[in-house]
């Protein structure tokens, strides 16, 4: 039985990343190459949150360091908004995949790997404490803002987190991070725009919901 993550208190990033890349909390971290951490200032005002590390990530050890990751930067640059300005990581810090061949094939993490890893996410949220936060994809979604929340509904709508607290499991007992007056954001994952038919008209929206984040900068 994987042991519970020790999440060190602190808001310093350097600290949680190294305590992070011993963390043994689900049975992700078996067989991936490495823990992924966030990577960004400290002091971002943009946070963005996405499902898991990909093969890319897993083996350089960076978040969206993969194709869907230049996809952001670009949609990011598009709508306005200084990537060397934000902090990116993702809900479960290990890549969880299944192999073909020797090709290893995302797999989107279970409940209990998300919910294993969610005192880490609280922790970095906690220390960059961002203006905004922008959710990519229904996992990322669902872990900060509760599961009956639709992307497909709610894409690119500005959000009070404040609102949403009470019914997110990263609540806690008298408050909890992001800060009250953080704004959240929702769309969908780089990786959808990858593979949808019409990428075109997919990426387009895409950048339409991040135009939405700069003017709560």
């Amino acid at each position: 039985m994987p042991d519970a993550a020790t999440v060190p208190r602190t808001r310093s990033l350097t600290r949680l990343r190294a305590a992070a890349e011993h963390c043994q909390a689900c049975d992700l971290y078996r067989d991936a190459t490495q823990t992924v951490f966030g990577a960004g200032p400290r002091d971002a005002p943009l946070m963005l949150v996405g499902e898991t590390p990909g093969d890319v990530e897993d083996r350089e050890g960076r978040p969206f360091a993969g194709p869907a990751g230049r996809l952001l930067d670009r949609a990011l640059a598009d709508a306005g908004l200084d990537r060397d300005r934000a902090y990116v990581s993702n809900a479960v810090k290990h890549f969880r995949f299944h192999r073909e061949g020797k090709r290893r094939i995302h797999e989107k993490p279970d409940a209990g790997q998300i919910a294993a890893c969610r005192p880490w996410l609280r922790a970095e949220l906690a220390a960059v404490r961002p203006r905004v936060l922008v959710v990519l994809g229904a996992t990322a979604a669902a872990t900060v803002l509760g599961r009956s929340f639709r992307v497909t509904e709610q894409h690119g709508q500005p959000l009070e987190w404040a609102d949403h607290a009470a019914g997110s499991p990263l609540a806690e007992p008298g408050g909890g991070p992001p800060p009250g007056d953080t704004m959240v954001v929702a769309t969908v994952h780089p990786s959808a725009v990858l593979r949808s038919r019409d990428r075109d008209a997919a990426y387009a929206g895409f950048v339409a919901d991040l135009r939405a984040v700069a003017p709560l900068l």
